[in-house]
């Protein structure tokens, strides 16, 4: 039997209407996860630099810690100076600082000539955000982000340098999509915890640090500037050693670390 126009119209609406709920849930649920992802990765980005910066802290405490302890700037790379909130708009400000996007923004980011791209990031952000780690207006720790390609993937993390300016206190990434077991192996806490107390900087401020292939010898006068690479992953071990030379050299923030030593050398 044929069945009625009448039937066809209510196959129709039903259809269309499981299909509108559908699509409000599934519409509805990304929103909520997106969300939800961002909360996360923005934990995850305190996390690191807590973590990095040595400050003891909780998951209770986590954003007290880092209200109290950290203060966050944004710097202009080429030059050295601190951007003040007065010159803040909705691409360059605090709390939306996205390297990614700042990197490839017409205004704020800008092209990396091959001859000076040692991390190999072809483009970067004219501007960072740092932070630092005080204590009675005495600046104890800088924690500065750093990334750059390792064998598979750009690796984007946190370098922690003392208020010396010489010797790196801690390093952490806290993205990548390196080997597991190999170059994944940045992820090891034991190889993170070998950076601590390297010298960056020797006395003549000549940047000094350097990820070998293989074992550090420790009886070697170099050793204080020299980290273990890491086992069976030379190209990662090599991206790390580059992308950090890049970010603490004159291309990255050798401009602030400049300014800051003039301050440091006035209080002595």
């Amino acid at each position: 039997m044929a069945m009625s126009n009448d039937s066809i119209v209510k196959i129709f609406l039903v259809t269309l209407g499981v299909c509108v709920v559908c699509a409000i849930l599934v519409a509805t649920t990304t929103v909520t996860l997106r969300e939800r992802q961002e909360v996360n990765k923005q934990l995850d980005k305190i996390e690191n630099i807590l973590s990095v910066s040595g400050l003891e802290y909780n998951k209770q405490n986590i954003f007290t810690v880092y209200d109290d302890k950290i203060k966050p700037l944004i710097i202009e790379l080429e030059t050295g100076e601190e951007i003040q909130k007065s010159q803040f708009n909705k691409d360059l400000n605090i709390e939306n600082f996205n390297i990614k996007k700042l990197s490839n923004h017409s205004k704020y980011g800008k092209s990396i000539s091959p001859t000076h791209d040692l991390a190999n990031i072809k483009k970067m952000p004219k501007y960072m955000l740092i932070y630092l780690v005080t204590e009675n207006d005495e600046l104890k720790k800088l924690i500065l982000p750093i990334y750059g390609k390792g064998l598979w993937s750009t690796l984007y993390g946190f370098i922690a340098i003392d208020g010396d300016l010489k010797t790196i206190t801690g390093l952490t990434f806290y993205e990548h999509g390196e080997t597991p077991g190999l170059g994944g192996e940045v992820d090891n806490p034991r190889w993170k915890q070998i950076w601590a107390g390297k010298k960056a900087f020797d006395d003549n401020w000549n940047l000094k640090i350097e990820v070998i292939k293989g074992k550090v010898d420790k009886s070697s006068e170099e050793a204080i500037y020299h980290v273990d690479g890491l086992s069976g992953s030379t190209l990662t071990t090599r991206g790390v050693d580059n992308l950090v030379k890049f970010w603490l050299g004159e291309n990255g923030y050798g401009p602030y670390f400049q300014k800051l030593r003039e301050k440091l050398n006035g209080q002595n």
